[in-house]
């Protein structure tokens, strides 16, 4: 009988998750709100429908008590954020929530599914998050002053980052982490909001020739440190934010191809400077030669993928252990091997979703310092996502990087929820 319901429930996983993400692409043909909010609605009872299943299957798998208590609280964590956020924000985007609370929950169910312990203290991580940030979107609807403190936001972040420098630990060859008391954190994923809103702010006043150089000074300092901090993967992501918010903010594609042009030849240098960079590009180009050491995280990845096939061999049914750091960098390959390529894929159009609304919110807002600040923010968002899913499908070499709102990280849920938050503050600002 457990075996059947472990089989079936691939299955019932996939069929609720491809209905969400239709709704997801489907919900705005009509302009009926009421038809609008079924879909919403609807939503969330496909979401409670897929978190049920998966943690039938994972307590019929270990009969784990405790399996049944975290479920519990999630439960009730999942009916208060939408109750609190419904009732706090009457014109927030309902779609942003949704995939929120829907990438929370595979990453809630993932890391049960890998280790309790790592799924007790995330959930803790999110419901703290969440709690703190219910007052973003309040701040972002009623400040004005935020957009003025440009050059506020480019000290502190580049103060931040040379502390990480100096008194930084170093982890995975990245020296990015900074401890205090005992607890871990990644200042990097804090100080990429500062940036988007130093940029925004200094952009928003004026984009002529010497506006741009002053922006582009700060935006080169705060890259170096990353880059001496061997953080490749964040140094990208800030590049690829600055280069984009630049090129809409003045319009020049001749900012766009110089920025191209030296972000090429920064790759190439650090290619020659860094060894880690080496290793990661070698085992990206032929991870099968060196399968037993450079390439093994990499095939090992490849492996599980391929293995999960289209439907998954269901939760608890691969071998997602046999992956380096499979909680954080490389938790897709574990769901493309328990719970199949389809549900992968419904994921990566949910985050896909999720930046199409952040740009479309973009182009919405009036003020330039709101527009621009959405747009980079999407752009941090959606690059990161494609770093992720890049590097654990060898698509590109891995950058390590984590997968937003999915892989385990205290620094990167209370970040990024920050970010989901502040698109609903301008949401509800242009509302």
């Amino acid at each position: 009988m457990e075996n059947l319901v472990i089989e079936l429930s691939r299955y019932l996983i996939i069929i609720l998750l491809a209905i969400y993400t239709l709704y997801c692409f489907t919900v705005f043909r009509s302009s009926d709100k009421k038809r609008q909010n079924s879909k919403f609605n609807k939503q969330i009872g496909l979401m409670y429908a897929i978190h049920f299943i998966c943690y039938l299957v994972l307590f019929l798998e270990t009969k784990n008590m405790q399996i049944i208590i975290l479920y519990l609280f999630e439960i009730a964590f999942f009916a208060i954020v939408l109750a609190v956020y419904k009732v706090v924000y009457k014109n927030l985007s309902r779609l942003i929530l949704n995939n929120m609370l829907m990438l929370l929950m595979f990453s809630f169910v993932m890391l049960t599914r890998l280790s309790y312990s790592l799924a007790v203290k995330q959930f803790a991580i999110a419901s703290i998050s969440i709690a703190i940030c219910v007052v973003v979107p309040f701040i972002i609807d009623k400040t004005k002053w935020i957009e003025n403190l440009g050059f506020v936001y480019a000290v502190i972040g580049i103060g931040l980052l040379l502390v990480v420098l100096v008194f930084g630990r170093t982890q995975y060859g990245a020296t990015n982490w900074l401890y205090i008391g005992g607890v871990g954190f990644q200042p990097s994923e804090f100080v990429k909001i500062l940036f988007v809103f130093f940029i925004a702010s200094l952009l928003s006043k004026t984009s002529d020739f010497k506006q741009v150089v002053i922006v582009s000074v700060l935006a080169g300092a705060h890259v170096i440190l990353l880059v001496l901090e061997k953080d490749l993967g964040g140094a990208l992501i800030f590049f690829i934010t600055y280069l984009m918010m630049i090129y809409v903010a003045s319009n020049n594609a001749g900012y766009l191809a110089l920025g191209l042009f030296g972000g090429s030849a920064a790759a190439f240098i650090a290619y020659k400077l860094f060894s880690h960079v080496r290793v990661r590009v070698m085992a990206w180009k032929d991870p099968w030669s060196h399968i037993d050491r450079e390439g093994y995280q990499i095939t090992q990845s490849l492996f599980a993928i391929g293995t999960g096939g289209w439907f998954g061999l269901g939760l608890g049914k691969g071998l997602p252990s046999s992956i380096p750091v499979v909680e954080s960098d490389f938790v897709f390959s574990a769901i493309s091997e328990e719970l199949g390529g389809i549900v992968a894929f419904c994921i990566i159009l949910i985050c896909l979703s999720c930046f199409i609304m952040f740009i479309n919110i973009a182009m919405k807002m009036k003020r330039t310092f709101y527009k621009l600040t959405a747009l980079g923010l999407g752009i941090v968002y959606g690059f990161q996502v494609f770093l992720t899913i890049g590097g654990v499908t060898k698509f590109i070499p891995s950058t390590g990087v984590t997968l937003p709102l999915i892989s385990y990280g205290g620094s990167s849920v209370l970040s990024t929820v920050i970010i989901f938050c502040i698109i609903q503050g301008l949401y509800v600002r242009n509302k």
